[in-house]
């Protein structure tokens, strides 16, 4: 097992370097000048320079590119163009109102997405099955948006139930609570439907091995045979999708947080963009890029854990 792990962890290295280099690149090769964006109708040939100099924009590309590096390693993200302040700071703040609305999400979605395709897979072909599938289909053809905003006409508006907007009084649980149920539910929803249809299509692969019918064969019970031999072999394509959708998870996080006005990074990155604030921007996506590729990490480690196999390969 400590092969493995070390093997994908030596993967992990490159693949993250490579997503830094193409965030550097896009950020500085897009077309147009940042400072003079930034400068706006102020804008003058002197006020130019001396703002490059600032940013360090007048260096050669790849003299730009290792201080990058240089200054990821130390933990260094750079000040904003907008506040003076350091960036870091405003990821501390934002980062833990993403990851805590991510988190509720892909709760949501796995206790409720993973339980329904079990119980579609065990109903194949029937009345069950085929809503189930309906309305499956019918959560991935609705936007994040659109979700959204059903959840908060019916909970908020007509019901007069739940918050809309902010993440509730520091202090207070159980108000932050009642402000997180209707953007978890709108993340969750959708992850709800990518794992109801991976389990039951899983499961159904599986529940025709003869492995399986082998164990039923031999006298054992139906939930020993579900439990023990069919969902721990069904594991691995529903892992590998908890995994995908959540790194899409967390990018969808960007619309939910602007619809219920939560300050995470969805709504650190709009503002950064709206006032040119590039150095931000950069921020933002190098956490993004780590945040995913670190959960894809996560993801390959645990099939070692599902499957043993998959350690010696």
């Amino acid at each position: 097992m400590l092969s493995h792990t070390i093997r994908r962890i030596l993967m992990f290295i490159p693949t993250l370097w490579i997503a830094l280099t193409i965030i550097f690149l896009l950020v500085r090769v897009v077309p147009g000048d940042p400072t003079a964006a930034i400068m706006g109708d102020y804008i003058t040939e002197e006020g130019v320079r001396t703002l490059k100099r600032q940013m360090g924009l007048d260096r050669p590309l790849i003299e730009q590119y290792f201080k990058y590096l240089y200054d990821l390693i130390r933990g260094d993200f750079g000040r904003s163009l907008v506040t003076d302040g350091p960036v870091i700071d405003q990821l501390k703040t934002a980062l833990p109102h993403t990851l805590e609305l991510t988190f509720c999400g892909i709760l949501v979605g796995m206790v409720t997405g993973i339980p329904l395709g079990l119980f579609l897979a065990l109903k194949r072909n029937t009345v069950w099955d085929y809503l189930g599938r309906f309305f499956s289909l019918a959560g991935l053809s609705f936007p994040v948006f659109y979700t959204a905003i059903l959840l908060i006409l019916v909970f908020s508006i007509k019901l007069d139930l739940l918050p809309v907007m902010g993440v509730g009084e520091d202090g207070n649980w159980g108000d932050r609570l009642r402000h997180l149920i209707l953007p978890s539910l709108t993340l969750g929803l959708l992850m709800m439907s990518y794992l109801t249809r991976i389990t039951r299509s899983s499961m159904l692969d599986v529940l025709g091995a003869d492995y399986v019918r082998t164990a039923t064969a031999k006298g054992l019970k139906r939930k020993k045979v579900i439990a023990k031999h069919a969902f721990k072999n069904a594991c691995i394509p529903i892992v590998t999708v908890l995994g995908l959708y959540t790194g899409i998870l967390i990018g969808s996080s960007v619309l939910t947080e602007i619809i219920f006005n939560r300050p995470g990074l969805g709504s650190l990155i709009v503002g950064a963009m709206q006032n040119r604030d590039y150095i931000t921007i950069t921020s933002v996506m190098t956490l993004y890029a780590g945040l995913v590729i670190t959960i894809n990490l996560i993801t390959d480690l645990s099939y070692g854990f599902i499957d043993p196999r998959i350690r010696y390969d």
